[in-house]
């Protein structure tokens, strides 16, 4: 800060569609980011630069400034109610929800054509454990010999299968006892000639 109060350095960046306005060394909380704890991110959509009595505006970003961050933590926030409601319509829809965010930790603001230096963090020497003895591995005990397979029982000789009963010889079909001759039609017998009238005639014989 100067003698005034004012941030001698700041920025005013976006990111998931909303504007903060950041510092080195500033905490803030921003929507969920594809980002796990201690990862860094280099956020290059910078609309407003200002260092001391100097200040820049994008139009709309200012190319090649970028602020550098680190993730902190991920989380919820708190938890807002919706509400949904229409008048005589039987309407009425309540639900509940909890903003995903991810909480960054400002690092630096680079201007145009700067680099960021990167630094290795200096990893922390494990402690060395004390030996322990080492311990004898006892040994194995000895494998117990398999038991002698047992002989497979002899297979019992099949019995002969009986002869099938030869197939009796089929009864000679009995002939057909020949179907009675029929009996001759008897002649029909022809009708007795009709006697036949004498024509009377007019005149009679006595």
């Amino acid at each position: 800060m100067d003698g005034f109060g004012r941030l001698a350095i700041y920025a005013i960046i976006e990111t998931g569609g909303k504007q903060y306005k950041v510092s080195p060394g500033q905490t803030i909380q921003v929507d969920r980011m594809d980002l796990d704890e201690g990862g860094t991110v280099e956020i290059d959509r910078v609309l407003l630069l200002a260092d001391g009595d100097k200040l820049e505006f994008g139009r709309p970003m200012i190319s090649g400034t970028r602020v550098l961050a680190t993730c902190q933590r991920k989380g919820r926030g708190d938890k807002i109610l919706v509400l949904k409601y229409k008048n005589k319509r039987r309407y009425h829809i309540k639900n509940g929800h909890r903003q995903l965010f991810t909480e960054l930790s400002i690092d630096r603001i680079l201007g145009p054509g700067e680099k960021a230096s990167k630094v290795k963090p200096a990893k922390a020497e494990a402690p060395v454990a004390a030996a322990e003895p080492e311990v004898k591995a006892k040994p194995k005990a000895a494998a117990k010999p398999k038991a002698a397979a047992k002989p497979k029982a002899v297979a019992k000789p099949k019995v002969a299968a009986k002869p099938k009963a030869a197939a009796k010889a089929k009864a000679t079909a009995k002939a057909k006892v020949p179907a009675k001759a029929k009996a001759t039609a008897k002649a029909k017998v022809p009708a007795k000639a009709k006697a036949a009238k004498p024509k009377q005639t007019g005149d009679t014989k006595d």
